[in-house]
């Protein structure tokens, strides 16, 4: 079952790779191989080809342990960089790809790794190189059922975190302190590993994603916790705020027009609505009430093996090398609440992990949104 839905999405790739071009898929993003080969680590490739076949190559101290998880043809180990570039070079000849175009992660790859997959000893010379982000975000969008359950499990593993998270939240602990609870909760319940955690409070939380750092929590700080746990290769997204003693009218209202925002927002996620109408929703409730100067950024995008993935709202998604979004299709997951209100003083955010579905929202997040702790 679970090779033929490997199978499944490498028939998928080599469609999507014929209609672009495309004669092999050269990936090193530890999420991409992971998605259509079940493995994904640093240190290592993947190359796929517009027939399906794939080759692997690892750390050769990494064979047998990806020969246990990955769905692979063929398998090469190598001993360092060096002999990772011949091991490419072998896979294109492997495959009897001697020309054509093979396919990059431009968005993920930095000079230094681009100019190593392009050596002139990584592949033949009449084997030209182009962009595939957006054929491997155009695969992944769309999640299938056991996907769907993974990421409700790493949801409510994020509750777990958020509910130790949040009883450590007191005046004279520090922020890494509360960002510890959460990931010690997190692991405990089941997470192998977070896509970063952010804890910010007082006014740090007027930061757009702020890593948790040795300030102590003051007696009326908001605090703002964002959390992101992996199980079985998923993440899941939550964010909430919370303030150490009794909010000022001030925290009060900005946290209630936010979260009103927010939940409006939620409210409207259904098949075929448009991301921008969501984002539009979001923001249209901030400005209303006068914040225009306080909104940062796009609130929405995609959750999968990635806390941050494809969809992405059309503004976000060129930088990010994606194209722009079509209406949101059933089984795709997003987050709502991505960026928060800052007013200056402080910020404010509340941020869910939603499913689409034709009838509207699933959301798989449970953790109560107050800004009161419970004592």
């Amino acid at each position: 079952m679970v090779t033929q839905r490997y199978q499944d999405r490498l028939t998928r790739c080599s469609r999507l790779m014929k209609e672009a071009g495309l004669d092999a898929l050269l990936l090193t993003k530890p999420a991409n191989m992971f998605y259509l080969t079940g493995d994904g680590r640093l240190c290592a490739y993947a190359m796929i080809t517009h027939e399906g076949k794939v080759a692997l190559g690892v750390p050769s101290t990494d064979v047998d342990d990806v020969k246990l998880l990955a769905h692979f043809d063929h398998i090469a180990g190598f001993e360092n960089e060096v002999g990772m570039i011949h091991s490419i070079a072998h896979g294109f000849e492997h495959f009897g790809i001697r020309a054509g175009t093979a396919g990059l992660e431009y968005t993920f790859l930095t000079q230094s790794m681009m100019s190593m997959l392009t050596h002139p000893h990584a592949k033949p010379a009449a084997v030209t190189v182009k962009d595939c982000t957006h054929i491997i975000s155009q695969l992944r969008i769309v999640k299938e059922g056991p996907e769907i359950e993974f990421i409700g499990e790493a949801a409510k593993v994020a509750d777990a975190g958020m509910t130790a998270a949040i009883k450590a939240v007191k005046p004279g602990v520090t922020e890494s302190q509360v960002a510890a609870e959460a990931e010690y909760a997190m692991r405990q319940a089941g997470a192998e590993g977070f896509s970063r955690t952010y804890v910010s409070s007082g006014p740090r939380t007027n930061i757009a994603h702020g890593l948790p750092t040795g300030r102590q929590l003051e007696e009326g700080d908001l605090v703002m916790i964002d959390l992101h746990p992996i199980v079985n290769g998923y993440s899941a997204d939550m964010c909430r705020t919370v303030c150490t003693g009794k909010p000022t009218v001030e925290q009060r209202a900005a946290y209630d027009l936010y979260l009103q925002a927010q939940q409006a927002t939620v409210a409207k996620v259904k098949k075929g609505v448009e991301m921008g109408e969501l984002e539009q929703t979001m923001h249209a409730t901030l400005r209303d009430a006068g914040h225009a100067e306080h909104i940062f950024g796009p609130p929405i995008h995609g959750v999968g093996i990635e806390f941050e993935e494809a969809p992405l709202p059309a503004g976000h998604a060129f930088f990010h090398g994606e194209k722009a979004p079509t209406p949101l299709e059933a089984n795709v997951v997003i987050a709502v609440g991505n960026c928060g209100l800052y007013t200056g003083a402080f910020g404010v955010r509340v941020e869910d992990t939603v499913v689409v579905t034709p009838e509207g929202p699933m959301v798989l997040t449970s953790y109560p949104r107050r800004l009161e702790k419970d004592t």
